[in-house]
């Protein structure tokens, strides 16, 4: 007999029962697995996701902030930010996508994944730079992408293309200096420019 989830919906109802209550669901698109879990229940969540015995899922893989403002071009009526964690287990040889959502638009805040898995720690230092989410008890919590005196979290929707400030370096101080954005904002109308032949003998 073996523990290995051999297929996603073998591996879906495993976590479904591992989970109960604390999963908001447990869907499979794609032959993956995604569970959406509430920001209170996260942590626990992750502990028996990592020490259940159909699950063991050791290694976070990956681990990155999102914006659904924008998601699907409006249709998404649910928060704003969401963290989505990758995870392997190297053991039973399966995978699952583990999603939780920050309760707060205004100061997205969830629980940090350092105690479960310590990979997690540069990957959430990644996903506060770039969108701004706080991860509760990280020991570390400062940017590790942008600038220390970046201003703004750019992964986020409404982060102007062009940025805040623009560096240059300035000769009479010796140093690189911040200064307001002179890129004027503009409109590019792509003009295609096509052959009368173009394409010809390719149908």
């Amino acid at each position: 007999m073996t523990d290995f989830a051999i297929s996603p919906e073998v591996l879906r109802a495993t976590i479904a029962e591992t989970l109960g209550a604390k999963a908001r669901s447990v869907t499979v698109a794609l032959g993956e697995v995604t569970v959406v879990v509430g920001a209170a229940d996260y942590i626990e969540a992750a502990v028996l996701l990592r020490d259940a015995p159909g699950c063991r899922f050791e290694q976070l893989i990956d681990l990155c902030g999102m914006d659904y403002s924008d998601y699907r071009e409006g249709e998404w009526q649910g928060e704003r930010y969401g963290v989505i964690t990758h995870l392997l287990s190297v053991s039973l040889n399966q995978r699952v996508r583990l999603k939780v959502f920050a309760p707060n638009e205004d100061l997205p805040v969830v629980d940090s994944l350092q105690p479960v898995w310590n990979a997690a720690t540069w990957f959430e230092r990644e996903a506060f730079d770039l969108y701004g989410i706080v991860f509760e008890g990280h020991d570390d919590l400062r940017r590790i992408l942008t600038d220390y005196g970046f201003i703004g979290h750019p992964f986020r929707k409404d982060f102007p293309v062009s940025g805040h400030v623009e560096m240059r370096y300035d000769e009479e101080q010796k140093r690189v200096v911040y200064q307001p954005v002179s890129i004027e904002p503009r409109e590019i109308t792509p003009r295609v420019i096509r052959e009368d032949n173009y394409g010809s003998g390719l149908h």
